[in-house]
């Protein structure tokens, strides 16, 4: 006997058991020998993690397709793993040693500091895959790979090596996104831009001769960093700025610090913005650099590391002129304590023309929050160019396509425009460098030591020492090869023959640079195959109100705590219905409640068939049943069955969703039982009609079980377990079945006749609903002009609806009578005499009143949403909230118009 209730936390727990114990998920099965492979690769969490809302999304994505092939009789390889995430775990674990007053990174060093990384690592690296099995993924978990697994480290070295002997990695001094906190460089993709309100200082710079000595003449430039002017090496002007022109050529002598800088012409100055005139710092700011470059201006650093003023030992600040003491009195200074000082030097002198509020984008890490500094390092790039053109030609070609086909635009933007990817990262945690330094700086590219010591003998003719380059790669670069690298690249693995490249990459839109393109790129250029035929992009998970999730807002939705509440079924369905493409979801608990009662609904289903007898028959055949409500059935059955199929392969994961949810609840449940009823627990029902229903129940529930189990695979685990305890062999795992093959199963005559009855018992409650019948009152109905047919159809259902549709009496006529309803049921007319029972011109008053609210509200949102300085101010969220009301007042004004039409043929 079913236990009365479903227990998710009792069921998921036996139901992961079995699949272990059945090795359900492994790729390679020997029965599946011969069948065509479909893989996947899951974008590799990170080490640090635990499961939040976008990991759920994705990976409950992924199950579903996974188990769908699966069941459709391929070899699935969903290949697992985790990724080091450099930066980021070295900043979990340097937080652990701070908060447990432990000594820091540098007092540790690095060899005791990685060791105390992997330990972690060991320690609590498993937490995300732990949770990932309990919502239900069915990865290849023998085949569990980590980003630094000697294998995969491996692949780097080659990988990094390779490119280097191309010519495509190289080392170059160059400005870089510079994270002050952390003391590393970060890529262009790690940065937030953030308006902060700030100063625009107009500083006036004196014009010299020759000789160096004052003309009397000021030439004054804006700039929101003051600390920054110590490092200027020019100003500029545009070229056809008539202010400035007699100027062009000449120099100043730069305040405070007395180096003489020229003025030169150049299009980057605006002529309307500022003064026209803009300082040039090419040390630090990206597009000064590139104007210094263009005006043969050299970069002057003046920061260290941590941001603080570098004057000490600086020979280019110094660069032949002697700054002022107050100058000198600047180094060690926090940038911004140097700003405050330096403007009130400049005050002092009279050089401080003019102060401006500004709100202004300032660049933050991701990570650290701090401002970021461009900063002039050396660092290793990649030159990406030769490689991106091969990746948009391969989008171009259709060896690759993206799911919502939207993001190619975006796609071929950002690689048409890429700059060098700068791939050293100022780390300990991550894969070191493979390069090492003599003592001349002649660099040895290597994969390993002795490699390189053997470079530098031939060099030198004898053994010289050698220094390994201290950084470590960029956390990408390692994941850019992890298509191939899991399944044993850069060797000729069966596995990567088989298996690669991939059939469909899953991962969120905002990793479509980071991650994506990248993978691409690797991808062609090592293994000259595009790494996945298909990139599905999905969006973000949203709080209930739209708002984006934040520990800072106090709205993030934990997925476990989900899990813990309603079971993992209720979650994982939830986000595929709510999964439309290219709409951000917005979850709360109440939609996976919701979600819950499905599961309970069709638990119950299941019940009510074990209490009537409603048994698997082993030989029953969907073709052979006579009765019309089980052919109906089933019919419906197989329409869901291509839909739910159709809705998966194109990728429109929310239209599957619906169309299982609308078979099982509405048809199955709702409908087929309800109608069912009579033969299943009636007196002197034909013996050989109800065995039918009951083995046509069975059944469905079996098909209801495999149409749902991408979606809520610990639920009809269960359920199929259950039901197969009766047949006469025991049979394996859901898992491992078959989809459901019922494509050929139609019967045209049934889904006429009860399509027919369903509709018009729904038109006639949804005509007494609109109507404001009251709920308890019968109402009579009249069919009107009916054929022989429709009487036939009447008389063997009359008792359905009679019961269903709360009718007081069925009958027939050549025209509808007075102050009646008419309702059109597939070309059929059936009429409801109201007289009396509803008063139809207060009725009609009140849905003209209902209407006209409608038609108000629909416009002033309709103001809101054409009001374009509301568009830019409101919150994505809050325009979203609008969008949504005006849609929910439009569809309550069709349902109104619908209910005035009738009423007005009354």
């Amino acid at each position: 006997m079913m236990d009365k209730t479903f227990d998710p936390a009792a069921v998921e727990a036996r139901v992961s058991a079995a699949w272990e114990e059945g090795q359900a998920f492994r790729a390679g099965r020997p029965e599946r020998a011969g069948a065509e492979p479909f893989s996947i690769v899951i974008p590799p969490p990170n080490v640090t993690g635990s499961l939040h809302m976008g990991h759920a999304l994705n990976n409950t994505i992924q199950d579903i397709l996974v188990r769908f092939e699966r069941m459709r009789g391929k070899d699935v390889l969903w290949q697992p793993g985790t990724d080091h995430a450099g930066i980021a775990t070295q900043m979990v674990v340097e937080r652990k040693l701070m908060e447990t007053q432990q000594p820091g990174r540098r007092e540790l060093g690095r060899e005791e500091f990685l060791r105390r990384v992997w330990a972690w690592k060991e320690e609590s690296g498993g937490t995300i895959i732990g949770q990932l099995k309990r919502l239900g993924a069915s990865c290849d978990w023998s085949r569990e790979r980590f980003t630094m697994d000697e294998g995969l480290s491996r692949a780097v070295l080659k990988t990094f090596v390779d490119l280097h002997a191309q010519g495509l990695i190289y080392r170059d001094k160059r400005l870089v996104n510079w994270d002050p906190k952390f003391q590393t460089a970060i890529s262009d993709l790690e940065v937030q831009q953030i308006e902060v309100k700030g100063h625009l200082w107009h500083f006036d710079y004196p014009v010299v001769d020759e000789a160096g000595t004052p003309t009397g003449a000021i030439i004054t430039v804006a700039t929101t960093r003051p600390e920054t002017m110590l490092g200027d090496t020019a100003v500029a002007v545009h070229p056809d700025d008539e202010r400035y022109r007699d100027l062009v050529g000449k120099r100043v002598r730069l305040p405070l610090v007395n180096r003489l800088i020229p003025i030169v012409a150049d299009a980057y100055s605006d002529p309307e913005k500022g003064t026209g005139a803009v300082k040039i710092t090419p040390a630090h700011d990206f597009n000064d650099f590139e104007v210094g470059r263009r005006n043969g201006c050299r970069p002057i650093n003046v920061l260290d590391a941590e941001a603080r003023i570098q004057i000490a030992g600086n020979a280019d600040f110094l660069d032949g002129a002697e700054p002022e003491d107050a100058a000198l009195a600047l180094d060690g200074l926090d940038r911004f304590e140097a700003r405050k000082r330096v403007v009130a030097l400049m005050e002092e002198r009279g050089l401080l023309r003019l102060v401006e509020p500004n709100t202004h984008a300032v660049p933050h890490g991701d990570r650290s929050g701090v401002v970021i500094e461009p900063y002039l390092t050396d660092q290793w790039y990649v030159n990406v160019k030769p490689l991106a053109e091969r990746a948009l030609q391969a989008v171009r070609d259709g060896q690759t396509r993206f799911v919502p086909d939207n993001y190619e635009k975006i796609f071929f933007q950002w690689l048409e425009n890429i700059e060098p990817w700068c791939v050293s990262r100022q780390l300990w945690w991550g894969h070191q460098i493979p390069v090492w330094y003599d003592a001349e700086g002649g660099i040895f590219v290597a994969e390993s030591e002795a490699d390189a010591v053997a470079q530098a003998k031939a060099k030198h003719g004898r053994e010289v020492a050698l220094t390994r380059d201290p950084d470590v790669l960029d956390t990408w670069f390692s994941s850019a090869l992890w298509p191939f690298s899991t399944l044993g690249w850069p060797d000729k693995t069966p596995e990567l023959a088989r298996f690669y490249p991939t059939n469909t990459l899953v991962t969120g839109k905002d990793i479509i640079f980071f991650w994506v393109a990248r993978m691409m790129m690797m991808g062609l250029h090592l293994t000259d195959q595009a790494p996945f035929e298909t990139v599905y992009l999905h969006t973000l998970v949203r709080d209930e109100k739209g708002a984006k999730m934040s520990k800072s807002k106090g709205n993030v939705v934990d997925p476990v705590d989900l899990i813990d509440r309603f079971g993992a079924d209720a979650l994982r369905f939830t986000l595929a219905a709510l999964a439309a493409p290219g709409r951000d979801i917005k979850l709360g608990p109440q939609r996976v409640e919701g979600y819950r009662n499905f599961a309970t609904k069709l638990w119950n289903a299941a019940r009510f068939a074990e209490m009537n007898g409603c048994e698997l028959k082993a030989d029953f055949r969907p073709e052979a049943v006579r009765e019309t409500l089980n052919a109906w059935a089933l019919t419906e059955a197989a329409k869901a069955v291509t839909e739910v199929a159709q809705g998966i392969t194109v990728y429109r994961f929310n239209d599957a969703a619906a169309a299982a949810y609308r078979f099982v609840w509405n048809v199955f449940c709702d409908w087929y039982l309800e109608l069912a009823k009579p033969v299943l627990q009636g007196e002197g029902v034909d013996p050989a009609a109800r065995a039918e229903t009951q083995a046509t129940v069975a059944f469905l529930i079996d098909q209801i079980a495999k149409l749902l189990h991408p979606f809520m695979p610990f639920l009809t685990e269960e359920l199929w377990a259950i039901k197969g305890q009766v047949l006469p062999t025991p049979r394996g795992l859901l898992a491992l079945e078959s989809w459901p093959e019922l494509s050929a199963y139609t019967n045209k005559q049934a889904e006429e006749e009860i399509g027919w009855l369903v509709d018009l018992i729904s038109e006639v409650r949804s005509a007494r609903s609109e109507t404001n019948v009251p709920a308890g009152a019968q109402v009579p109905l009249v069919l009107v002009g009916a054929d022989e047919g429709v009487r036939a159809r009447v008389e063997r259902w009359s008792e359905t609806l009679t019961r269903l549709a709360r009718l007081s009496e069925i009958g027939f006529a050549d025209a509808a009578p007075k102050n009646a309803v008419q309702l059109l049921v597939r070309g059929s007319v059936a009429a409801l005499p109201l007289e009396g029972i509803v008063d139809l011109a207060a009725e009609v008053a009140r849905l003209k009143k209902e209407a006209g609210k409608a038609r108000a509200e629909i416009g002033k949102i309709d103001g809101k949403l054409g009001n374009a300085d509301f568009l830019a101010r409101a919150p994505e969220e809050v325009v979203d909230e609008q969008r949504e009301r005006r849609d929910a007042e439009a569809a309550r004004l069709v349902k109104i118009e619908e209910a005035l039409v009738r009423l007005s043929e009354a």
